[in-house]
C-alpha cells in the first residue's frame, strides 16, 4: 500500500480501498513500507484499520511493513544497523497503531552494516514480541544463503518471506544461476512478489508511443521511476510493447484480460505466496480484486513461455 503523496493523497479515498479489499476472500496482508512518503502511508493505513476494528478484528490481516531505505534526508535515518532497526519499528508501531508487527521485512541490503547485527537485531524483535516474524525484499541469493547460515550458527530466528520482483516481463526468480525460488523452496521462505504487472506494463495501458513519464496526469510509481521501468529508454519501450502485444492476443484467446493473465500467472509459481498490488484508486483495486486467484494451466503457461523465456528479464533494471 503505497497511501499519501506516493500513491493517493486523499485518506476517504484510501479507506475506500481498503474496504474494497476486505469484501474480497482473504486472506489479506497490508505491505507497507516506513519510507512511503516520509511514514504518510503506515499513518493511513494505521488510521483506517484502527477505525475498522469492530468489524475486522486484529487477527483477521496481515500488516507488514519495511526498515531500510532512506526515510528522509537524515543519513542516520537508513539502513540495517541495530539502533535504527529498533528506532524505526518503534516509529512504525505507533504511526500503524498496533503493538505488534506480523511482517517486518529488511527494505534493501545494507553493505555498511554486519549481517549478524542486523539479523540479531530482527531476532531481538521478535523475542520482545514487537514483531511476529521478519523477511527480506529484493535480496540476492548469495546474500539469502548467508542469513540462513547466519540465523543457523547463531540460533536466531530465520526469515520466512522474500520480496523479490516477479511478473511475465521479470522471471529472475526462475533464473537456475542466480534465481531464487529454488532456495524458497528449500528454506520453507514464502515469495511475497512486487511489481506483477511491471510497472502497468502488463496491464496494456503502456505501449512504445505512450509513457508515464510524459503524461502530467499520471502519478503512478512508473511515472515516479521511469528508469527503471523503460519510460525514458525508446528501444526497450519497443521490446516491451511487441511482447505485449503478443501476450495480449495469447490473453484474449483464452477469454482473459492482460492483467488477470499477468496476475494469474505470478501465482502459478509453487514458491510464490502472493503477489502484491498497489492500486491507487478504488476503481483500480475492483479491477484487481476481481482476478480469480487460480494458477494458469500448464498449456497456457507453456505459452507465455513460448513468447519470454523462463528466467530471462526482459530488461534486467526491472530486478530492482
Amino acid at each position: 500500500m503505497m497511501f499519501g503523496a506516493w500513491g493517493n493523497p486523499d485518506i476517504d479515498s484510501c479507506a475506500e480501498i481498503v474496504d474494497i479489499y476486505f469484501n474480497t476472500p482473504g486472506p489479506h496482508v497490508f505491505d507497507t513500507a516506513d519510507m512511503y512518503d516520509r511514514g504518510t502511508s503506515e499513518t493511513f493505513l494505521g488510521k483506517i484499520l484502527h477505525e475498522r476494528l469492530v468489524s475486522h478484528s486484529r487477527d483477521s490481516y496481515v500488516i507488514a511493513t519495511k526498515v531500510g531505505n532512506p526515510f528522509d534526508d537524515d543519513p542516520q535515518h537508513r539502513g540495517l544497523s541495530r539502533r535504527w532497526i529498533n528506532d524505526s519499528c518503534d516509529n512504525s508501531l505507533r504511526r500503524l497503531q498496533v503493538d505488534i508487527i506480523d511482517l517486518y521485512q529488511m527494505h534493501r541490503p545494507d553493505p555498511l552494516t554486519p549481517l549478524l547485527e542486523s539479523v540479531t537485531a530482527m531476532h531481538d524483535l521478535v523475542v520482545a514480541g514487537k514483531i511476529r516474524a521478519w523477511g527480506t525484499s529484493t535480496f540476492p541469493l548469495q546474500l539469502l544463503n548467508e542469513i540462513i547460515t547466519v540465523c543457523r550458527d547463531n540460533n536466531l530466528t530465520p526469515p520466512v518471506t522474500e520480496q523479490p520482483p516477479y511478473s511475465i516481463l521479470c522471471r529472475g526468480i526462475e533464473n537456475t544461476q542466480t534465481g531464487i525460488s529454488q532456495f524458497a523452496i528449500e528454506n520453507n521462505t514464502s515469495l511475497m512478489v512486487w511489481a506483477p504487472l511491471n510497472g502497468g506494463w502488463l496491464t496494456g495501458k503502456y505501449t512504445s508511443e505512450t509513457s508515464p513519464a510524459v503524461d502530467p496526469d499520471d502519478s503512478s510509481r512508473a511515472k515516479r521511476e521511469s528508469d527503471h521501468f523503460d519510460f525514458n529508454d525508446q528501444n526497450m519501450r519497443q521490446s516491451k510493447t511487441d511482447l505485449v502485444r503478443r501476450l495480449t492476443t495469447l490473453a484474449s484467446e483464452h477469454g482473459m484480460t492482460m492483467t488477470e493473465m499477468a496476475l494469474r500467472f505470478t501465482i502459478s509459481h509453487p514458491a510464490v505466496a502472493t503477489a502484491l498490488i498497489s492500486p491507487r484508486t478504488p476503481e483500480q483495486t475492483r479491477d484487481l480484486c476481481s482476478v480469480a486467484a487460480t494458477p494458469l494451466s500448464s498449456d497456457m503457461l507453456a505459452s507465455i513461455d513460448h513468447i519470454v523465456t523462463p528466467g530471462v528479464t526482459v530488461n534486467p533494471r526491472d530486478n530492482g
